[in-house]
């Protein structure tokens, strides 16, 4: 299963673990990393269709569910 939020579509990015100053005036030996987003597997009660859902979702997703609503929110996002 891919590490993607199911409301914000955060997922898996990848990096360097040196800043551009030390590139610049030493040896890369670490190569890439890759950095996750904060995934919750929660499961969420809708009372406009009286179910629950149980979605993977990012904490920022979370702040937006509780910010608009959890059946607008879902709704949106094509899970309901």
């Amino acid at each position: 299963m891919a590490k993607v939020c199911d409301i914000t579509g955060k997922k898996t990015q990848i990096g360097g673990k040196y800043s551009n100053r030390t590139r610049a005036t030493q040896f890369n030996p670490s190569g890439k990393t890759k950095r996750a987003p904060n995934l919750q597997k929660r499961r969420i009660f809708v009372p406009e269709i009286e179910k629950t859902v149980t979605i993977t979702v990012s904490t920022k997703g979370l702040r937006t569910i509780a910010k608009n609503g959890a059946f607008k929110t879902l709704k949106e996002a094509k899970l309901i």
